[in-house]
């Protein structure tokens, strides 16, 4: 046997320092190796929570009584409900509830305590934005408990004997948009979002870097077109791609899921072109960033876990801290999920519509003219 056939930890211990150096060396790979867990610690310590408190709620209220009032603040002390204004009509509350502006709406009726003071067991109607059952759960269970202690403090002396007569209020609860809490019907539009954000980024990711591993990137370099035209090129039949996928997934959903389609699907196709647009934009700007398609593929994971988790697919959105809400704002998906949410749950018009279009698009041309911006430095 030859010395070179012995082992040698002398040469292990070369080739173990080799790869801590090419590690260091690669810092997007040592990026990735530290970000990874502290994201996921944050997200799973801080952020994620299915009993979300402090809701937005609107209320009507109708009657001028003293119980009234009193009820009205017994529901602002609770921790599952801030109220964020006092609205007029029925009418107004609706549309704030198909907007997403509030997830509960509390009538309190005329002639509340007249009725109350009667022994009547007057009604209080609760409508509740059931499009996320996770997000709402929480609240309808306190709901009971926190109208019927509310009122207790006025139930004291000739009113002592409506204390011992509970429950002393009819709540109503009426679940709107998927009353019978369906997980389907929440989770299937918003799988819309997440194919084609998972799919069409990692694909563009690796166009550019394709290109250079395989050596025809400096057939693009000398060619007479400009940055711009080589990256809309590039992503242009990437679109049909993912409309073929959108297809795909609002037949499954119709009939294999049995989930409404309350809205018109064209708006619906119209918000999928800027989605898939700004998913495109992420990708090709991922592609001109990476080295290899290994970079870029480290690259579009780092993006699909803030997607998945801070933008209300999996988790209620509001149930998150304030920062982190301000984080998936910034995401195109969490304002796709409301849309698809939207027009197939609750059949949302064009007007709900361009509230949440218009930061998909100016995401999608931000991102893009980075793409741009660091196309023309290769180009360099």
């Amino acid at each position: 046997m030859s010395i070179s056939d012995r082992f040698s930890f002398a040469r292990l211990w070369a080739m173990i320092v080799k790869e801590f150096i090419q590690m260091a060396r690669d810092r997007l790979t040592f990026t990735m190796i530290l970000g990874i867990p502290l994201f996921q610690l944050t997200v799973y310590g801080f952020v994620i929570n299915t009993d979300p408190r402090h809701m937005p709620t609107a209320v009507i209220l109708a009657d001028n009584g003293p119980h009234g009032r009193t009820l009205l603040e017994g529901l602002k002390n609770s921790t599952y409900f801030d109220f964020v204004k006092q609205v007029d009509t029925e009418e107004e509350g609706q549309k704030m509830l198909l907007r997403g502006e509030i997830q509960f709406l509390v009538n309190i009726p005329e002639n509340f305590s007249r009725d109350l003071l009667r022994g009547d067991r007057p009604a209080v109607l609760v409508e509740a934005d059931a499009s996320d059952p996770t997000a709402i759960s929480g609240g309808i269970n306190a709901l009971d408990g926190v109208l019927n202690t509310a009122l207790l403090a006025d139930f004291k002396g000739p009113l002592a004997w409506l204390a011992s007569k509970p429950p002393s209020i009819d709540m109503r609860v009426h679940s709107l948009y998927n009353p019978e809490a369906i997980t389907q019907y929440n989770i299937v539009p918003g799988l819309i979002g997440v194919v084609l954000m998972m799919t069409l980024v990692l694909i563009t990711g690796l166009a550019i870097t394709r290109e250079s591993e395989r050596g025809t990137m400096e057939n693009l370099l000398s060619m007479p077109r400009r940055p711009t035209e080589v990256l809309i090129g590039k992503i242009t039949p990437y679109i049909f791609v993912g409309y073929i996928q959108v297809a795909i997934i609002l037949v499954a959903a119709r009939y294999m899921f049995d989930v409404p389609i309350h809205g018109d699907l064209f708006l619906l196709l119209v918000a999928s072109f800027f989605f898939i647009a700004a998913n495109l934009a992420i990708g090709i700007t991922f592609s001109t960033i990476a080295k290899n398609q290994l970079q870029a593929m480290q690259m579009s994971a780092f993006i699909f876990l803030p997607s998945i988790l801070l933008s209300g697919f999996l988790f209620p959105f509001r149930g998150m801290p304030g920062w982190a809400q301000m984080i998936g704002e910034i995401l195109p998906i969490t304002h796709f999920l409301r849309i698809a949410r939207g027009v197939m749950l609750k059949g949302i018009g064009f007007e709900e519509l361009g509230r949440e279009l218009w930061p998909i698009a100016l995401f999608a041309v931000v991102v893009l003219f980075i793409g741009v911006k660091r196309y023309r430095q290769t180009l360099d």
